[in-house]
């Protein structure tokens, strides 16, 4: 008997494996086109402007089968007009300068406050107890009806809208940075407490490591509602700022500038978001 005839099997098996994966391939093309387009819609340069193309398609579209005026509904070529005239002249650039800076301090200001409260009521459950219902409950009361009163109380200057825009982003963080903090393994407390570790280094090296994939989280969504928080004091009183440029707007009907201002917010906003995601994705390094 041939010694070599397991060998020789194994040989002819392995290539029996690769005609019946050819003639799969053959049969069944559609499987790596599959793949290649998977790999296309995951590629955001050609997603995105796929979808804005469309949109701008749909939109013109609509206007001119329904032939809307400016004044309800103009098209993209006039908004686009509208919105270079603004930005030549200064008046774009001024008004979102004014929104920008009302968003940082706000920021500034609102997170700030989360992160260290949501720290302190992070580890004492008795403290959480006493004040998180009065915090639950101040959120409740909508933004909208008590900007009116921080513009009587601080004057329709950069301070109320600062003011308002800290309020609405405090809670998402705060609450955010608790589940963070008790989110941490009691097993690795334990084990960094065993290796006596200081209360500095238990905070950098477990608490804020383990909490920042939540706490990020909070601030993703913090951001989005500073810019909506910077537009509700704008629109309740100010004579600066995009709010008040899409007040202006529609005051005088002039919807171009409407949707001019609006697309500005909406870029300050992915903006905001694109800044915290490439943080995150530094500070969270270490997870790959």
């Amino acid at each position: 008997m041939n010694a070599d005839y397991p060998e020789e099997t194994t040989r002819a098996s392995r290539s029996n494996k690769s005609s019946r994966g050819d003639q799969f391939s053959r049969h069944y093309p559609g499987q790596p086109v599959k793949a290649r387009l998977v790999t296309l819609v995951d590629n955001p340069l050609i997603t995105f402007p796929i979808v804005v193309a469309t949109i701008l398609l749909l939109w013109e579209g609509l206007v001119r089968w329904q032939q809307y005026p400016n004044f309800i509904l103009p098209g993209p070529a006039t908004v686009a007009r509208k919105t270079l005239a603004l930005a030549m002249d200064g008046t774009l650039w001024r008004h979102a300068q004014v929104t920008l800076i009302e968003i940082l301090l706000g920021l500034g200001l609102g997170v700030g406050l989360a992160l260290l409260l949501g720290y302190v009521l992070g580890k004492s459950r008795l403290l959480e107890r006493v004040i998180a219902p009065y915090i639950v409950a101040s959120q409740t009361i909508p933004v909208v009806a008590i900007a009116p009163l921080l513009v009587i109380w601080f004057g329709n200057g950069l301070l109320s809208k600062v003011l308002i825009t800290g309020i609405i982003v405090f809670f998402p963080t705060l609450i955010s940075t608790i589940v963070g903090i008790r989110g941490v393994d009691a097993d690795l407390h334990d084990l960094m407490r065993s290796l006596r570790a200081s209360p500095s280094q238990l905070f950098f090296k477990l608490e804020l490591p383990a909490a920042l994939p939540v706490i990020f989280g909070g601030l993703k969504l913090s951001v989005i509602l500073a810019v909506v928080g910077a537009v509700v004091g704008e629109f309740v009183g100010a004579n600066v700022g995009l709010g008040f440029l899409i007040n202006l707007g529609r005051g005088i009907l002039d919807t171009p500038m409407m949707f001019a201002a609006v697309l500005t917010l909406v870029v300050l906003a992915q903006s905001f978001y694109a800044v915290v995601s490439i943080v995150e994705r530094y500070c969270m390094r270490w997870q790959k």
